[in-house]
Formats: structure tokens, C-alpha cells, sequence
């Protein structure tokens, strides 16, 4: 192995940048880290995008196979620089993306929602996902609120939570409780002293996550602080 494995490698691995010995140890670090997973189904496709789609001459954009050419070339040159190569690639595809073009995007066979011709999307990854699901009301505490998106993967169960009327400095983390009494953090998050979703901070917190237990063997899903108090419960 050439270099040890990186969370931001997810960029360059969804490009198809990674040399082999890279690929192969991103492939593994994959099995048991669910943010990179779930960042990975929303970043995978952009390479198809960018290699499939050829020049839109009205903006002035260039093709996209010297993009890849150019990016492959950056990769060999500095492995340190996955970050900005990976940002490189996706200027060029939302370029592209403003230009009028339907984009969707599929990992293992699972398609994506497509992104309509001349709409503008400025919500995150996780907001997305929440505004495109049905979401499932939470039960909270001291007049915390929220609900969760989930669906299930061939990895597990993916879930997109919005939370709201939390105060902090908390931590907090999302956990899937199995039907079998197994717990499993999915992601985890900091709680700044103005919190979310309370007054003079009206913006709700979006978070994804993973976990390894598909969706059928869960029970319910849990908000928790570092100190083992539940925020939020919501039941499936």
C-alpha cells in the first residue's frame, strides 16, 4: 500500500482516480465506515457524468474527457491533492449541470433522483434527502422535535435526520437500535451554544447516516447526547 487511507479519498475514488493498491484499501476501509459509504452514493456517478456528456459549445465548456485527462494526470503528480482534484471534477460537471442537462447518477444499481432541466438545488445532501422522502415523526424530549428519512441499502439503512429545538454545547450521535436490543451509531455531531431550530437560530440541523443494520431488523432509531440522555426516539 502507497499511502494510508483518507476520508476525502471518497472524491477521488468515486472519479476512479485511486491506483490500484488505493482502490483496494479504500474498498475495505468502506466496509465499516457508513459516513464515507453514504457520502460515496451521493458523489458516485459524477465520473459517467463528466465521461458521458460532450461539450455544450453555448457556455463555453470544454470536453469532459480532457477533464479526466487532466485530473488522472494531477492524481499521479500528488496523491495530496485528492481534495482539489475531486472539486476540479465537480465544477466541471455542475457546470455542465447548469447548462440545461438532465443529470442522475446510480450506485450498485440504484438510481438516484435526476436533477430537472434549469432547476436550481441549493440544499445540502442530507436536506435533500429529507425533502425528497416521506419522513417519519420523532418523539422528543424538553422541546426537541425532528423525524427521520430512511431507506434501505444493500449495505443497511441509510437515514437523513432533521432535528430541531436542541440547545447546546451537546454531543449527540444517531443510533439505529435493532429489533434484537443491538445499537449502532450512524453518525455522530456537535450541538454549538445557539443550537438549532430555537429562537435566534431558526435553521433546523439536516444529518445523514449509515448503519449496518438493514432496515427490516430495526426497531426504532434513537438521538442521544454524550451523556446518555435520548433526545429524540422515532419508531419504524
Amino acid at each position: 500500500m502507497t499511502s494510508r487511507v483518507e476520508h476525502t479519498d471518497v472524491g477521488a475514488y468515486a472519479l476512479g482516480l485511486l491506483e490500484e493498491d488505493d482502490r483496494q484499501a479504500f474498498e475495505a476501509h468502506l466496509l465499516g465506515c457508513a459516513p464515507c459509504r453514504s457520502e460515496l452514493s451521493d458523489l458516485s456517478g459524477m465520473a459517467s457524468v463528466l465521461s458521458g456528456i460532450g461539450p455544450v459549445e453555448e457556455y463555453d465548456v470544454p470536453s469532459p474527457e480532457p477533464v479526466i485527462d487532466l485530473l488522472q494526470r494531477k492524481k499521479a503528480a500528488d496523491r495530496r491533492t485528492r481534495r482539489g482534484t475531486f472539486v476540479i471534477g465537480m465544477a466541471a460537471a455542475v457546470t455542465l449541470v447548469a447548462g440545461g442537462l438532465t443529470v442522475g447518477t446510480q450506485l450498485n444499481g440504484e438510481a438516484a433522483p435526476q436533477i430537472a432541466q434549469g432547476h436550481a438545488n441549493h440544499l445540502g445532501p442530507a436536506e435533500q434527502f429529507y425533502a425528497d422522502g416521506v419522513p417519519i415523526e420523532g418523539k422528543g424530549v424538553d422541546g426537541v422535535t425532528g423525524g427521520l428519512v430512511v431507506e434501505s441499502k444493500a449495505w443497511g439503512t441509510h437515514a437523513a435526520l432533521k432535528l430541531a429545538g436542541v440547545k447546546g454545547p451537546l454531543e449527540c450521535e444517531l443510533v439505529s437500535v435493532g429489533k434484537s436490543g443491538e445499537r449502532r451509531v450512524m453518525t455522530g455531531w456537535s450541538v454549538p451554544p445557539a443550537g438549532y431550530g430555537v429562537p435566534g437560530s431558526p435553521d433546523p440541523l439536516y444529518m445523514h447516516g449509515g448503519s449496518a443494520t438493514p432496515l427490516k431488523d430495526i426497531d426504532h432509531f434513537e438521538v442521544v447526547t454524550s451523556t446518555g440522555k435520548k433526545l429524540l426516539t422515532v419508531n419504524v
